[in-house]
């Protein structure tokens, strides 16, 4: 469905926005603003990651915000961000989308003497600005939440493994969202060259910096989190191995003391002794004794 948000006549530029774009929608606004059929082509199919394209009389740009909600356990660009095509010159802006972007609403129903409306270049520069800030947002009031729990579980929970599961998916959400983050950077030095670049431009350009620099420090985060995780299962394991290794190192000087008596032959010397059993006994329990004090020593106990 296309419906027209400002006008040239009365904004200096008209801007279209279309939800659930198809082929149909663009039968007027091809002819009237010159529109490839290749970036039409991009726009109808899902997937892309952002990028920016310039054509003889316009550009064609991609960009993704965070979905309002995902599934904790989704990895897909699909499922955790929004893709906004748009198509804009000095002159017009077209932006297609298929699903509900709450923070282009807000764009839409604002007051349009606001000065983002001033031109086509402020819009398209705000409409970047938001979706990097999109990013931003996920990273410092969800992301870093569930990155401090799940430390907090590896460092004082007994029960680890649930967990794993849950950390797994938030390390897949981040390297996505780190992919996306490295193809705006073309868009974001693109808007940044003489011809383009002011204020609003420049705070882009931190707005990408300081975004990119916080996935790429939680990232770092989840990947030694994960590091520790397995150090810590592996010293377990170890500790488990060395508890049986000590306990089969009393036992085997013992198994081996009460094989030789169970063989059973008939000229064992010690089978008739009266003071037999009670002398392999204590024999046993100061092997044990000895065995343990070594130990002590060797400070393995």
């Amino acid at each position: 469905m296309v419906k027209q948000i400002l006008s040239k006549a009365q904004h200096g530029f008209d801007w279209f926005d279309i939800s659930n774009p198809a082929i149909e929608d663009f039968a007027d606004l091809k002819d009237r603003y010159s529109l490839n059929d290749a970036s039409i082509k991009d726009c109808l199919e899902t997937g892309h990651l952002p990028k920016i394209e310039e054509f003889d009389s316009y550009h064609f740009l991609i960009i993704r915000f965070i979905a309002e909600n995902f599934p904790e356990n989704s990895d897909h660009l699909i499922e955790v961000t929004n893709r906004i095509s748009i198509f804009y010159d000095e002159d017009f802006v077209i932006t297609a989308h298929r699903y509900d972007i709450p923070v282009l609403q807000e764009l839409i129903d604002m007051d349009k003497s606001n000065k983002r409306f001033k031109s086509s270049k402020s819009l398209i520069n705000t409409l970047v600005s938001l979706s990097i800030k999109s990013f931003e947002n996920l990273v410092v009031n969800s992301l870093a939440t569930k990155l401090d729990l799940y430390e907090e579980i590896v460092f004082l929970h007994n029960r680890r493994k649930p967990f794993l599961r849950k950390l797994y998916y938030l390390k897949r959400q981040i390297d996505l969202i780190r992919i996306i983050l490295t193809f705006y950077k073309d868009i974001v030095e693109y808007f940044h060259m003489p011809e383009y670049q002011n204020i609003y431009t420049q705070d882009l350009r931190d707005l990408y910096s300081r975004t990119n620099t916080l996935y790429r420090n939680i990232g770092e985060n989840t990947a030694q989190l994960l590091s520790i995780y397995f150090n810590i299962e592996s010293n377990h394991t170890n500790e488990i191995m060395r508890t049986l290794t000590i306990i089969s190192v009393f036992f085997m000087p013992l198994t081996f003391i009460v094989g030789v008596y169970g063989m059973n032959f008939k000229h064992m010397p010690e089978l008739e002794w009266y003071y037999g059993y009670a002398a392999v006994m204590a024999g046993m329990a100061i092997l044990s004794i000895i065995i343990y004090i070594w130990f002590k020593r060797k400070r393995w106990l």
